[in-house]
């Protein structure tokens, strides 16, 4: 990787934002800076997977209430908060909607760099296999209907002639349904397909 990851700076003080960006570029990092948190959420969708430090009191969507709207998205991105105003209870109530950790007006620059390190390494790992259920659940709704029986079926272990006779339909249309099914969930062999249909929670471990 060219950068130690990617993190999104939501702040309403222009300087603030300026501070961090200088900082977190220059210790490696690719910066995205927003003015407020509605502007990240709308960008949220398409945005890769990276660390959000954001203030705590800013007009509109404050800091609490953006934790409270992307635990509601089950997002995996973790977030850091900073208040300016040694306000405990604020910090508390972040730490328990989900905030990785909070630090308080002026920080340390080796302290922010080094929290979100940790924040990038614990939840990178749990993003990315977030990301790999929600491809493989793509997959699965690609499939029509019949082509849902089939894999169903195929994964229970059901020849091509039973899977036939329980739809009544012929077993080289069972075939075309199958080559079809391995196509669209993107597996090279029957136990692959197999591994995706439990990941999917098609099948029980």
């Amino acid at each position: 990787m060219t950068t130690n990851g990617i993190v999104y700076v939501i702040d309403d003080d222009e300087a603030m934002r300026d501070s961090l960006n200088f900082l977190l570029d220059s210790s490696g990092y690719s910066v995205t800076l927003f003015d407020d948190a509605q502007r990240f959420l709308d960008a949220l969708p398409g945005l890769a997977f990276g660390c959000v430090l954001s203030d705590v009191r800013m007009p509109g969507i404050d800091g609490i209430e953006l934790l409270k709207l992307m635990k509601a998205q089950h997002s995996p991105f973790p977030i850091l908060i900073m208040t300016g105003h040694g306000d405990v209870p604020l910090a508390v109530e972040a730490m328990k909607l989900g905030a990785v950790d909070f630090l308080e007006k002026p920080f340390e620059d080796d302290r922010l760099v080094s929290m979100i390190e940790s924040a990038i390494q614990q939840a990178e790992p749990a993003a990315k296999n977030e990301a790999i259920s929600q491809d493989i659940a793509a997959r699965v709704a690609s499939l029509s209907p019949r082509e849902r029986q089939v894999m169903e079926g195929l994964v229970a272990g059901l020849s091509n002639k039973l899977i036939a006779r329980e739809y009544d339909i012929s077993p080289r249309t069972i075939e075309v349904y199958r080559a079809n099914v391995m196509t669209k969930m993107q597996a090279g062999s029957l136990s692959e397909l197999v591994r995706l249909a439990m990941r999917a929670g098609l099948l029980k471990d």
